[in-house]
């Protein structure tokens, strides 16, 4: 986990920038948060090496590349084990189906998040995760929409 990193009012205007548009030039990003480009580069670069920006990356329609149909997994460990955590979300996370891993409180331990090429596709992986000896029980929906919060804010 990132530890607490103080931040003022530039370093929020970047990050809200950013999240809005991680492609955003330097020299753009300075104009639209009222500094200096080489104050924003340090900014930026700060809020990188402390971890409050953890990366930067492309986001892909799952349907155009054919994985249009998308479900949440709800996975039950027959255990809840410190031994059985480490390897289910290592196998889970290196699927070509899994979009997300979230480790939860209730009576689940997992909510994964896959995006599968049809129902077949989506029935080998649920199949292969219940031949899984951690795995006591997997819950399936499918997912008929998404949409993505807004930037996160500081509390």
């Amino acid at each position: 986990m990132t530890r607490e990193v103080r931040l003022d009012s530039v370093d929020l205007a970047i990050l809200r920038e950013l999240q809005q548009d991680g492609r955003l030039a330097n020299k753009a990003l300075a104009q639209r948060v009222g500094v200096a480009p080489s104050t924003c580069l340090a900014r930026t670069q700060r809020l990188q090496d402390t971890g409050v920006i953890r990366g930067y990356r492309a986001e892909i329609d799952p349907a155009a590349v054919g994985r249009g149909l998308q479900a949440v997994l709800a996975v039950r460990l027959a255990s809840h084990s410190r031994p059985l955590l480490g390897p289910f979300v290592e196998w889970a996370r290196q699927l070509p189906q899994t979009r997300a891993v979230h480790h939860v409180t209730g009576p689940d331990d997992f909510l994964v998040h896959v995006a599968c090429t049809d129902t077949d596709d989506l029935q080998h992986l649920v199949l292969d995760l219940t031949a899984r000896r951690e795995v006591g029980r997997v819950q399936t929906d499918l997912v008929f929409a998404s949409w993505a919060g807004g930037p996160v804010a500081p509390a």
